[in-house]
C-alpha cells in the first residue's frame, strides 16, 4: 500500500531541505519526518522518502538500516530502547534488561501481543554520566535501577 506525505510535512521537509546544498543531504530529516508520520519506516515509506529527496529507494534503506533510531517495524505504543554501550553495561544495563524481558515476556526485536510494547537493545544514547539509560519512545529515562525500571513498566501499564 502506497503511502503519501501530508502537505504539510512536504513544506516542512522543503524548509529543511532548503537549508542543505544537495537536496539528497536531507534524507536523514526526511527518515525522521515519515517516521513522525507514519509511526515506522516502511518499505512504502521508504519509496515516499526517496522521491521526497530525489534518491533512489534503496539509498534510502541503507541508510535506514544503518541506524537503529528508524524503526524498520511497527513499533510497540511504548517502544524501549536499552542502551548496551560500556557505560551502561557497566552500570547495569543487562539487569534493566532482564526486567523487561521477564516483565513483558519480550526478547530482543519483538512486540507484545496487545501492542502495546516494543523492546530493542541500542547503541549509545549519549546518557553515559547518568548510565544506565533508556529511551522510551522521545522520552529518556535516566540512571535506571531494576526496580525503577518495574515501577516505570506498572505506569506504562496503567496509560
Amino acid at each position: 500500500m502506497a503511502v503519501t506525505f501530508k502537505t504539510e510535512t512536504i513544506k516542512e521537509f522543503e524548509t529543511i531541505a532548503a537549508r542543505y546544498p544537495v537536496r539528497r543531504a536531507a534524507l536523514l530529516p526526511a527518515l525522521w519526518l515519515a517516521q513522525k508520520e507514519f509511526g515506522w519506516i516502511s518499505t512504502d515509506a521508504m519509496v515516499a522518502v526517496a522521491d521526497l529527496v530525489g534518491c533512489s529507494p534503496m539509498q534510502v534503506m541503507e541508510v535506514a538500516e544503518f541506524y537503529t533510531m528508524y524503526q524498520k517495524q511497527k513499533p510497540g505504543k511504548y517502544h524501549l530502547q536499552v542502551c548496551q554501550t560500556i557505560s551502561c553495561l557497566l552500570s547495569g544495563s543487562e539487569e534493566i534488561k532482564k526486567v523487561i524481558e521477564k516483565k513483558l515476556n519480550l526478547k530482543p526485536g519483538e512486540t507484545t501481543p496487545d501492542g502495546k510494547f516494543s523492546y530493542q537493545p541500542v547503541e549509545c544514547l549519549a546518557g553515559c554520566h547518568k548510565a544506565p539509560c533508556m529511551q522510551v519512545n522521545d522520552d529518556y529515562h535516566e540512571n535506571l535501577t531494576a526496580e525503577s525500571m518495574e515501577k516505570l513498566i506498572e505506569e506504562l501499564r496503567k496509560k
